[in-house]
């Protein structure tokens, strides 16, 4: 038997396998138990979140041969129905790709099929996933059909572009927003897979996957299949693994590079580089690995109890040396420069080039004092020179001389002046 991948494997069958989605389990269930169903859905969110898994439970729920599915709003997943509709295979429950058949004339086919009562359950259901992909004509021929379908046809959309569905159609459907789910939930419902699974993992392993899955439950199966399939399917995964796989394992490198540019040691920040550079040529994935260093010690700075999720004991002790010891000041400018350097880095010939100059901008940004404090000096002085001419009835032009400082400051921060 071919082996299964655990996102097809462990795809919810009904309402209570869904995870995260508590409003729409909660309405889907009031309505279908209250027989106050509407005739068009349009499910939204990102990739791997259940919209096509909510599509088919929605259909096995309504055409289960159980007579108590009705009423407990729960397919009973064995039926003749129910099996058919899980492997796509029901001739009354139509599944259509909308990336690839786009166009007018398909959906005119649905439009004349619709006629026809269905064959061997009570609904006849069309599931249409990446609506948005559909053309214009193919929405407007929809329309009329949409708003007025006979009383056994049931439309369901799926998108992950809601804003490029004509609101003529989003009008004539109810509408769920299906949200991300949180990094502890997907770490709860891995340990579950895992438990059925028989492998244990460190919390730590479960907590990168789920924080590089950005809320997608399938996203974060693949990766814990690929975890797996990595460590050779042995009992027991590290985060070692994990972070290996996930390419981490520089992480504790980035931190340092970060530390000594908040150092001002050019040097030994250029020596770190290029060791990096030497295995990977990734100079814009650096870039952001920084950046969210970065976000996280100005995330602790504000909120001191913020929770730092996917990182060692040893990492989180070095981020958090870092918010103590740099400025917020200091944080939002090196951000700042390092957002800037994106586009130039993207522009230029040569990318290890143009990072090492950024590199040195940002050691050499360091060693300069806070702007707000020049600032705040020169204004000092300049009210001190007025000052002492009134004292002396001497008018005098308050001059504060040349300052290299200043100037250096001033292209440093393209766009400032001094008032």
């Amino acid at each position: 038997m071919s082996y299964l991948v655990l996102a097809r494997k462990y795809r919810p069958q009904n309402f209570d396998e869904l995870i995260g989605q508590e409003v729409l389990v909660a309405t889907l269930t009031n309505a279908i138990r209250n027989n106050r169903l509407h005739h068009a859905y349009i499910l939204t969110g990102i990739r791997g979140i259940g919209k096509t898994t909510t599509a088919r439970i929605i259909a096995k729920t309504l055409n289960c041969l159980d007579q108590d599915a009705l009423n407990n709003a729960k397919a009973c997943g064995i039926c003749d129905n129910c099996r058919r509709i899980a492997s796509s295979k029901h001739q009354d429950v139509v599944e259509i790709d909308a990336a690839s058949r786009t166009g007018v004339d398909d959906i005119r086919e649905i439009i004349d099929s619709i006629a026809y009562a269905p064959v061997a359950s009570k609904h006849k259901i069309y599931i249409i996933d990446e609506v948005h992909m559909l053309s214009n004509s193919a929405f407007n021929a929809l329309l009329k059909t949409l708003e007025e379908p006979p009383a056994h046809v049931k439309f369901i959309f799926a998108t992950t572009e809601i804003r490029k569905v004509p609101l003529t159609v989003l009008s004539r459907c109810q509408r769920f927003d299906l949200r991300r789910l949180d990094e502890s939930e997907i770490v709860l419902h891995l340990k579950n897979i895992l438990n059925k699974e028989n492998f244990e993992a460190d919390e730590e392993a479960l907590s990168l996957i789920s924080r590089f899955s950005e809320g997608s439950v399938r996203d974060s199966l693949s990766l814990l299949d690929q975890a797996l399939a990595i460590n050779n399917h042995q009992k027991f995964l590290s985060s070692d693994v994990v972070e290996k796989m996930l390419c981490l394992s520089d992480r504790v490198a980035v931190i340092e590079l970060l530390e000594k540019i908040l150092s001002g040691d050019f040097p030994t920040s250029l020596k770190i580089f290029s060791e990096f550079y030497s295995h990977s040529s990734d100079v814009l994935q650096l870039i952001n690995d920084i950046l969210e260093i970065i976000h996280k010690a100005t995330s602790i700075k504000l909120a001191p109890d913020y929770n730092l999720y996917g990182y060692s004991e040893e990492q989180r002790k070095k981020i958090r040396d870092i918010a103590q010891k740099t400025s917020l000041n200091s944080l939002a400018r090196i951000w700042q420069m390092l957002s800037k350097g994106i586009s130039e880095i993207n522009f230029s010939s040569s990318p290890k080039m143009a990072f090492e100059m950024l590199l040195a901008r940002l050691c050499h940004l360091v060693a300069l004092p806070d702007l707000q404090q020049v600032l705040l000096n020169l204004d000092q002085k300049k009210n001190n020179i007025a000052q002492k001419n009134a004292q002396t009835n001497d008018i005098k032009p308050v001059s504060l001389g040349d300052n290299d400082l200043i100037s250096e400051i001033m292209r440093n921060f393209e766009g400032a002046k001094l008032v």
